[in-house]
């Protein structure tokens, strides 16, 4: 029997897939009553709630129409299907939920808006988001907890200031973070490469580099990794810390995709740290909104003061308003329901985009790519291509055909053995479209 919350994000998955068009009328309330096994006022209240959302309306004696924003960029004619965005799906975003919880932030801080807060973030988010980490299995004080403008803040913050070890290098997995790499570039430190595969990255390689390496901290994702979609197990996630705390290297964990983890038993490298020596940040960017700009850092005692005065000298506080907004939309309740849906809708489209690829794969067409997917599938995988394959000419006659992808060339550092990936993300592209746009991909790769 559905709840009320599980129809809701039932019914605004099917609206924004394209279940549902633009005019379409929906059941009836006696046959979605049937279909979903609730009462009718049940139903009537989620028709109400979607209504009031905008995205559907009543019509006299007639029934429930849907009424949706065009998938269709404003800026071009055609219809693309791109998968090189990471961002989320704007069309299941939840607007009017998170505007009452701007409009309420308004209300409620009025007085400290017109003021700066504090380098370590807005005191009543930092207790909530207290509560929230418990969730990721991430326990921490208060005073280890900072609010940082993005994870890329944060991590700015982390690559200036001095760790107890006294090093400066960094090591950063290969593909990896873009952003981040042309931050370390940029500002001259010292950065070596890890290879990260399906199997995740060599211990014995991890161990040698952190003997001999004097490194001043190990940067990964642990979960969901962009662009190879892959996770570390139980046992690499352990004996990362281990050899973190035998060797006195920090990890920085870059949990940004915690929010799909299916398996609630799958803990992060945080979880293992007994030695403080695992940072953990979290973003909020790929299941709320990019433009939110609120991130989090847990630190070690021994760096919260340093993290502390670079923070200030860097941006005095991060957004007051964005704070208040998503304190509210977590003591709510509003994020923990739209979490369900965001990983029920990346769910399926991460099945569909692996069982798109499968379909498409055969022996006769080995020389030109190889994929191998393990463990629980993400929104983005890629594929491994041949030498023969000429991936510009690929990339332009896709574009031709209003598809959009992308190598994962800027995820690696000059100096590293780039290897010859497609990236291919759906966090934006409808389920229709990702079958017949993988069709297409295959075809021009072949």
């Amino acid at each position: 029997m559905y709840k009320y919350s599980e129809l809701i994000n039932e019914l605004e998955l099917q609206i924004a897939e394209d279940t549902y068009r633009e005019g379409d009328k929906l059941p009836s309330i006696r046959e979605l009553s049937l279909r979903y096994g609730c009462s009718k006022s049940t139903v009537i209240r989620a028709l109400q709630d979607l209504q009031d959302k905008h995205l559907i309306y009543a019509a006299s004696k007639s029934g429930y129409y849907v009424m949706k924003r065009s998938g269709q960029r404003k800026d071009e004619g055609a219809h693309w299907i791109d998968f090189t965005v990471s961002a989320p799906d704007p069309d299941i975003f939840p607007y009017l939920d998170f505007q009452h919880c701007i409009n309420k932030a308004i209300d409620m801080y009025r007085n400290d808006l017109f003021i700066y807060g504090t380098p370590q973030g807005l005191p009543s988010l930092i207790r909530e988001m207290q509560r929230h980490l418990a969730s990721y299995q991430v326990f921490a004080n208060p005073d280890q907890i900072f609010i940082t403008s993005g994870v890329q803040q944060a991590l700015g913050v982390l690559t200036r200031i001095p760790f107890p070890n006294g090093r400066q290098r960094v090591l950063i997995e290969q593909p990896g973070y873009p952003l981040f790499m042309e931050y370390l570039k940029t500002y001259g430190i010292e950065t070596e490469g890890i290879k990260r595969s399906d199997a995740g990255v060599d211990l014995n390689e991890l161990e040698r580099l952190f003997k001999t390496g004097q490194f001043k901290f190990f940067y990964t994702v642990p979960r969901f990794h962009n662009p190879l979609g892959v996770s570390y197990t139980r046992t690499q996630k352990k004996a990362i810390a281990q050899l973190a705390a035998k060797y006195d290297v920090y990890i920085v964990e870059d949990d940004y995709m915690a929010d799909l983890e299916q398996d609630a038993k799958e803990d992060p490298i945080y979880a293992y740290d007994d030695a403080a020596h695992v940072i953990y940040l979290k973003s909020f960017s790929k299941i709320i909104f990019p433009g939110l700009r609120v991130g989090v850092a847990v630190l070690p005692e021994v760096l919260c003061d340093s993290f502390n005065r670079f923070k200030r000298l860097m941006d005095i506080d991060s957004s007051m308003l964005s704070q208040a907004a998503l304190e509210l939309y977590l003591k709510s309740g509003m994020f923990e329901r739209h979490r369900k849906k965001m990983r029920s809708c990346y769910e399926k489209r991460s099945t569909l985009l692996h069982e798109s690829i499968m379909r498409e794969l055969d022996t006769a067409t080995a020389q030109h790519y190889s994929y191998h997917p393990t463990g629980q599938l993400g929104v983005h995988t890629y594929l491994k291509l041949g030498d023969s394959v000429k991936t510009e000419q690929m990339i332009k006659r896709l574009q031709k055909k209003f598809i959009r992808i992308e190598m994962a060339d800027s995820g690696y550092l000059p100096s590293f053995n780039k290897e010859k990936i497609l990236k291919l993300n759906v966090s934006s592209v409808k389920e229709p479209d990702i079958r017949s746009g993988i069709e297409q991909v295959m075809q021009e790769i072949r």
